[in-house]
């Protein structure tokens, strides 16, 4: 049921196009019309310049278990289209009526990755916390608990699936700008078999009209996480920086560049140096340019020692102790000190990818 770059990989996903749907990506552009395209999304690059990360101590406001399912999966993202008659106060109720379609799935044998003699249960909730001002809408966690095929009436339930929708730090036009009746969470992580996670988007694609899409990460982006940690060596280590380079050679060629942590520090903060500047009291910016003279620099010291150009390849990985980042659309964030900007990142990239 994704949704790619440039178009849906199956009609059938467009087949439900309601007015509701239609204005969910097609809000105000400044006049009074509910139809137009939202400023905010029609930019359709990221921003050129972005603040300096700074450590948050989210562990006092999120609950203990939420934190460590969210620091500790990996994660496969997807985008999704604002949800129509989305209501936080009836999350119980729709943890019920997706464990009955599920159950209702299960026995066309749809959901054939459930193995559970009694049957599974979706709990729906709130994390409180990841949220950078009070006009964001918090984030909701969804789980899938069930018990083995041969468990004994005492076992606890486990989690099969896990998946959460969050909007960090979204643009603040773009959620002014929605017509009465949504709720923008375009960020969706899921962890668990395919077929549980079509299943779940397709019961929120039923219940609130809304969209859903591959988010794959492409160069651009991998590169501004790769700066983001880097910048973060003074107050967390890195440990390393990793980086896996796809050459296109027969047989292809993988190149895994490790870089370590101080030595990344250097020639980042030495970048840093050379291009800073403002006024004193103003907040500090990382410019685009910075990035790409980061990786360029990068490349130049690998050409220096091995006679090889990067260039000529595809970055597919990046990684540090902070967390680890693939272009397919894989991320995981290690640091709970540096969720905020991370998740500011990939909110941003998939308001960008929505449709409109």
């Amino acid at each position: 049921m994704d949704q790619g770059e440039n178009g849906p990989s199956s009609p059938a996903v467009l087949q439900r196009k309601s007015k509701s749907y239609r204005q969910s990506y097609r809000s105000c552009l400044g006049g009074a019309s509910r139809l137009a395209f939202t400023p905010g999304v029609t930019a359709r690059r990221l921003n050129s310049s972005r603040t300096l990360p700074k450590a948050r101590n989210i562990k006092e406001q999120l609950d203990p278990e939420h934190l460590a399912l969210l620091s500790k999966t990996e994660w496969h993202l997807s985008y999704v289209t604002p949800l129509f008659q989305f209501t936080y106060t009836q999350l119980k109720t729709y943890g019920r009526q997706l464990s009955a379609f599920i159950a209702a799935e299960k026995q066309k044998g749809l959901a054939v990755d459930v193995e559970a003699s009694h049957g599974c249960k979706v709990n729906v909730s709130l994390v409180q916390g990841l949220v950078e001002s009070k006009e964001e809408p918090e984030t909701v966690l969804v789980q899938i608990v069930s018990k083995p095929m041969f468990s004994r009436p005492e076992d606890p339930e486990r989690p099969v699936w896990s998946g959460w929708f969050s909007c960090v730090d979204g643009s603040p036009d773009y959620l002014a700008s929605l017509p009465e009746g949504f709720v923008c969470l375009p960020l969706f992580c899921s962890s668990g078999p395919q077929a549980l996670t079509s299943i779940v988007k397709t019961w929120f694609q039923r219940t609130f009209d809304c969209c859903f899409g591959a988010l794959e990460l492409d160069h651009t982006t991998l590169l501004w996480l790769m700066a983001l940690w880097t910048n973060c060596q003074p107050e967390a280590d890195l440990q390393n920086l990793k980086m896996l380079w796809t050459i296109p050679v027969e047989p292809p060629l993988q190149i895994t560049y490790a870089v370590r942590s101080q030595d990344a520090w250097d020639l980042w903060s030495g970048i840093r140096k050379s291009q800073e500047r403002g006024e004193e009291g103003e907040e500090r910016m990382i410019d685009i340019q910075e990035v790409v003279e980061f990786m360029q620099e990068l490349k130049t010291h690998f050409y220096r020692h091995f006679r090889l150009d990067l260039s000529a390849g595809n970055l597919s990985r990046v990684a540090t102790a902070l967390g680890s980042a693939k272009s397919n659309g894989r991320i995981k964030i290690s640091n709970s000190r540096y969720f905020i900007t991370t998740l500011s990142l990939l909110t941003e990239c998939a308001l960008l990818k929505m449709p409109i």
